[in-house]
């Protein structure tokens, strides 16, 4: 039986195309208005040949300085370097506009050669997938992680757009001019359960890293899986499931759907644990497991998962089921990968390369942090400001969002009136205004909602604890 095989790398060599490369470079020597417009696209390695690298590298350099880019300045800025004879010299530059017409519009030429190189990146990134998958074969989470996030680069380098002016922004706004003009039918962000606080931020957009920090106990991982599941279950035709990706380092996915059923089921976790549960009760968490099996929430508690998995299996994630949101609970137990100078430096790269994810992927990424001990430490008002953020300024610097969570009743346990109650505390928005947002916090339930008078005084919005509720540890 005879057997076909595809031509290898080697003997087709790799895609290129040098016609529409020289076409490109020598419509900058004859126009050189146009050499910003070509450099808003390429980039010197997306020419397959060295010497046309080369030539378009001195070309940014003229552009820089700025000089005319034109054949003898050209020439010139070679010779500097003493990179002309490994052009060809003078009469391969010469040769580049001969015969050349000139044309309004090279775009199709510019495409042709950033389609052969995205084509190059793609073959190299698999052969470099092979390479690990042969020297490294025992470690397959690794090699897997690294690929998809190398492969899937190739293509959000094709999605990538340049400046636009802002007769094109409001031409590609979703709803057009009018829509853009009037901020009630503007795109809204996610939605989540609380409404004082939709109010106040018009929801999580996409590319936002928001962050949410506060000391042990207050209730941190509670209020975040109380927006992550509000955002993964079916709130409505206005407010459809879209999927969540939350990544537990610290807490068991058993642990944190526990927390989760009581809290939707509205279940004292403490009677769960035990198995003391009334028919009613039992009838509560039927429903409320419904809700959560239907629900789009995903769900992994790999304890030394580090930025680059999260994006690999974001990425995934995405393309299989859609993503709406990434939540991180917590910044300061993510894995480095590779070796860092000290923890301030560490944790910096985690916060840059979550703001990163964020805007790639077009994403909210929620992120929870520890707080210092800076409010336990200060006499009188115990409020977390930005600068207890744990170990880190650049957290401040990268989050487009910072918020606190802050319950008075843990320092002043014996005053009734602080009983259930909760604070959000807004201390950074780059959007939109700071300042406080009052909850109930609901304690054997682990659940955040909002105060009755937030929801016209009816529903299940407000509420506190019982007398004898024991402190929730949520760290």
């Amino acid at each position: 039986m005879e057997t076909t095989s595809t031509p290898t790398i080697l003997e087709k060599g790799l895609p290129s195309n040098v016609e529409a490369e020289q076409f490109v470079l020598g419509s900058v020597l004859l126009d050189e208005s146009i050499f910003p417009q070509i450099a808003g696209t390429l980039e010197a390695d997306d020419f397959i040949l060295e010497k046309h690298r080369r030539i378009f590298q001195r070309m940014s350099d003229l552009a820089e300085k700025p000089e005319r880019i034109e054949y003898l300045t050209l020439v010139n800025e070679l010779e500097k370097h003493n990179q002309l004879q490994s052009v060809d010299g003078i009469a391969y530059i010469a040769s580049l506009t001969e015969g050349l017409p000139r044309l309004k519009s090279i775009d199709s030429y510019v495409k042709i050669v950033k389609d052969k190189a995205l084509l190059r990146q793609l073959i190299r990134a698999s052969q470099n997938v092979i390479s690990e998958c042969v020297d490294s074969p025992e470690d397959v989470e690794d090699i897997l992680a690294t690929a998809e996030t190398s492969i899937m680069k190739v293509g959000d380098a094709q999605l990538r757009t340049g400046l636009s002016s802002p007769r094109e922004v409001i031409e590609g706004y979703s709803g057009g001019i009018q829509a853009f003009l009037d901020p009630s039918r503007r795109l809204q962000g996610l939605a989540g359960p609380f409404l004082k606080l939709e109010e106040m931020t018009t929801g999580m957009h996409g590319g936002e890293l928001i962050i949410l920090a506060a000391r042990p106990a207050m209730g941190k991982t509670s209020l975040a899986l109380n927006v992550a599941f509000h955002i993964a279950k079916d709130n409505g035709p206005d407010d459809p499931a879209k999927s969540v990706a939350l990544f537990s380092l610290e807490m068991s996915k058993e642990s944190l759907l526990t927390r989760i059923l009581c809290a939707e089921a509205r279940v004292d976790q403490h009677r769960f644990r035990g198995g003391f549960l009334n028919e009613d009760e039992k009838r509560r968490l039927r429903g409320g497991l419904h809700s959560i099996v239907g629900s789009k929430l995903f769900i992994d508690d790999s304890a030394d998962t580090n930025v680059m998995e999260i994006a690999a299996k974001c990425r995934r994630l995405r393309s299989e089921h859609g993503l709406g949101l990434i939540v991180i609970d917590y910044l300061q137990l993510m894995a480095s990968k590779g070796k860092v100078e000290n923890r301030v430096q560490e944790i910096s790269q985690f916060s840059r390369g979550l703001k990163l994810l964020a805007k790639d992927l077009d994403v909210p990424v929620l992120a929870l942090s520890q707080l210092s001990r800076g409010p336990e430490t200060r006499q009188g008002d115990h409020r977390p400001m930005l600068a207890d953020l744990r170990e880190s300024g650049s957290i401040e610097q990268d989050a487009d969002r910072v918020m606190f969570i802050f319950r008075e009743e843990v320092y002043k346990p014996d005053r009734e009136d602080l009983h259930g109650l909760a604070e959000l505390i807004i201390a950074k928005q780059r959007n939109g205004p700071t300042g406080r947002v009052k909850l109930a916090f609901i304690n054997k339930f682990a659940k955040f909602e909002n105060l009755a008078d937030d929801v016209g005084g009816g529903g299940s919005g407000g509420g506190g604890m019982d007398d004898g509720d024991v402190p929730f540890d949520d760290d």
